[in-house]
């Protein structure tokens, strides 16, 4: 069977549930909790972006805004550091608040994925975040990557305006 939606690609018909009679919480449960994460994703992002908004300190650095440049300087050897420290500044800030409300959300997950994976670089091959390892930017990644290529979902400020990339 082939759908218009999918382009002509065969419609999979959904998993067989143990309890059929909870695919009805399913399907309302889905996009609510994924507009939980979407939230709670932005507002993780958006605590680590206002620190060096404000030019204040965060957990062990006195001066966050400071210590991306640094990475970006002497880990990543990127070109105008300074210009991306403020590129990440406003991904963090600016960026996790529209990821919170679902506004332009494939423009910007994909942004804070790549961030991700260069934060992943930075520190590998350590993996315990305690020890300023990768597991917590790691799976920040995946799930921005999740975000990426699901979009805002019902529950967004994209589907509010009427569309999405």
């Amino acid at each position: 069977m082939s759908d218009a939606i999918t382009g002509g690609a065969p419609r999979h018909s959904p998993a067989s549930l143990l309890l059929p009679g909870l695919r009805n919480f399913y399907e309302i449960a889905n996009p609510v909790s994924y507009a939980f994460l979407r939230v709670a994703f932005g507002l993780i992002l958006f605590t680590h972006g206002l620190p060096k908004l404000l030019g204040e300190s965060h957990g062990a650095m006195a001066n966050p805004f400071a210590s991306s440049i640094n990475f970006i300087t002497n880990s990543l050897h990127f070109p105008a550091p300074v210009a991306f420290g403020y590129f990440v500044m406003l991904l963090e800030t600016i960026g996790a608040i529209m990821l919170a409300a679902g506004l332009f959300t494939r423009l910007v997950a994909p942004m804070v994925a790549v961030q991700m994976a260069m934060i992943c670089l930075i520190h590998y091959p350590k993996w315990a975040w305690i020890d300023r390892g990768m597991e917590y930017p790691f799976l920040m990644g995946l799930v921005a990557l999740h975000m990426s290529l699901r979009g805002g979902g019902r529950f967004s400020a994209d589907r509010l305006i009427g569309g999405e990339l």
